[in-house]
């Protein structure tokens, strides 16, 4: 099995040179537009790496993540360096891997497979991601009471990383109730009682918070729409969604006109990048440049 960075020769003239080639892929459903290829190109071009990164599209290929044991083979069989995980695979994917890293472990959830010496070892970069986006962009503001939109992969790693920032309680609303209270449960032991709780009422849930948050699809391209209605928005309330493509989502630009602050998805997804290129070629990136790239983008 190939080492995440691989030696080639190209002849060039009467001479050879070598440089580092990474192979690395992402995997989900409707990501088309996703901008991570290029944030990972860029970066490993400006580290002198022929970096190259696929999209594995589920949704383009006709397939599902029932497919995700055969595209984990082919993806160790050609030498990838790893594999990003995105919707609907995030959980999915965790009984097919050999370890997990303590916060993947914790979370329930995976975002990053590095594939190392025929191991797929499971990472989650998403909570620091959001974590980091969230003390830059929104480091002075009330978080006693924040209502989560959605428990799956992305939410489980957003929950941690707000309760890890010092949020008094996060109340979980998915219209999947038995998995709005096992990741309760999950929080609830990792951070407190009392710290995370359930609600199948969100218009109630919404009265008395702080801030909102949607880690639902809910606002991709492919998922147009909102979580929560936007009679649900106030002056006094803020709002972070995790969707990046489009950048400014319906529940932003609603949450906008009402005067909200906001936050959108596009510092959690370069700064998810920053963690995930870090393990796939045991560099570290400069994460000034992958923002600057993003912008520009």
């Amino acid at each position: 099995m190939q080492s995440p960075e691989t030696s080639h020769q190209v002849s060039e003239g009467s001479g050879f040179w070598a440089y580092p080639s990474v192979l690395v892929g992402l995997v989900g459903a409707g990501i088309q537009a996703s901008r991570t290829p290029r944030l990972h190109e860029r970066e490993g071009a400006a580290q002198g790496l022929r970096y190259i990164y696929k999209l594995i599209d589920l949704e383009a290929l006709g397939i599902d993540a029932s497919a995700l044991p055969e595209i984990l083979t082919a993806a160790q069989l050609f030498g990838f360096a790893g594999l990003n995980v995105t919707h609907p695979c995030k959980q999915a994917v965790i009984p097919l891997l050999d370890e997990l890293s303590p916060d993947a472990r914790a979370l329930g959830a995976v975002n990053t497979v590095v594939l190392k010496d025929g191991l797929r070892i499971g990472h989650n970069t998403d909570w620091w991601g959001f974590a980091e986006s969230f003390r830059r962009e929104l480091p002075d503001v009330r978080k006693d009471r924040v209502v989560q939109f959605g428990a799956g992969g992305a939410g489980a790693a957003v929950a941690h990383a707000l309760l890890t920032l010092g949020a008094g309680e996060v109340i979980v609303v998915d219209i999947d109730e038995v998995r709005a209270r096992n990741l309760v449960a999950a929080l609830c032991e990792r951070f407190g009682p009392g710290r995370a709780s359930a609600s199948s009422a969100p218009a109630e849930a919404m009265v008395l918070a702080d801030g909102m948050v949607n880690t639902t699809p809910l606002g991709m391209a492919k998922y147009p729409g909102m979580a929560v209605s936007a009679e649900l928005l106030r002056l006094d309330l803020w709002v972070a969604d995790i969707v990046y493509f489009p950048l400014e989502t319906e529940l932003l630009r609603e949450a906008r006109a009402r005067g909200c602050r906001t936050m959108s998805g596009g510092g959690m997804a370069v700064f998810q990048a920053v963690g995930a290129f870090r393990l796939f070629t045991g560099r570290e990136p400069d994460t000034g440049r992958m923002l600057r790239h993003f912008a520009e983008m």
